[in-house]
């Protein structure tokens, strides 16, 4: 009789060890699925602070370290004691950053050239590239040229020129809006 009491008595203690790991395991996973928020300062392990959380969309986080700004994978942040953490330090991230940045410039400049096709921002052909000055570039539009900056061009993941401007703004310069209005428009939209 002893024996049996023993076992209902492992057999309970067992049933609320297991019931206790099984809510625990539901609290972390309901917790994973919220994932790192914006605003969130990222962490080093050791609890170094490395950037803060600007945006997140499908799975990517653009996060500013105080010297670059750029994506990240949302997985690639875990979870800490003071929120999101990440594998490496600040100075690794800015490098990255800055490595990434140079390779953009890189790509913009090899495909800004004289009779470059242009698409705007939803990867629509708005134009031609017709020269390249230095810093400068004349998009050309069905509506008429444009000079524009260099810094007013990137390239999209395909590769294919993409001008920073908003058609509206472009369209604003084409109808005699001062090319500064243009520039400070890119400006405050971040070049986007």
């Amino acid at each position: 009789s002893q024996e049996v009491a023993i076992n209902k008595e492992s057999s309970m203690k067992f049933k609320t060890a297991l019931t206790a790991a099984a809510a625990l395991t539901l609290a972390t996973a309901a917790y994973a699925q919220v994932g790192p928020e914006v605003g969130a300062t990222i962490y080093t392990a050791d609890g170094a602070e490395v950037a803060t959380i600007e945006s997140l969309q499908d799975g990517v986080a653009v996060v500013n370290t105080g010297t670059h700004t750029g994506s990240i994978p949302a997985n690639a942040l875990g979870e800490g004691p003071d929120g999101p953490v990440i594998s490496v330090t600040k100075a690794q991230l800015d490098q990255l950053f800055a490595e990434q940045e140079m390779q953009a410039v890189a790509a913009r400049d090899a495909a800004l050239i004289s009779g470059a096709t242009v698409l705007n921002s939803d990867n629509v052909e708005i134009g031609t590239i017709t020269e390249v000055n230095g810093d400068t570039a004349i998009l050309t539009l069905a509506e008429g040229p444009l000079t524009l900056s260099r810094d007013q061009f990137a390239t999209n993941q395909t590769g294919a020129l993409v001008v920073l401007v908003p058609q509206a703004d472009l369209m604003a310069a084409l109808n005699g809006a001062a090319s500064a209005d243009v520039e400070a428009e890119v400006e405050a939209s971040g070049g986007q």
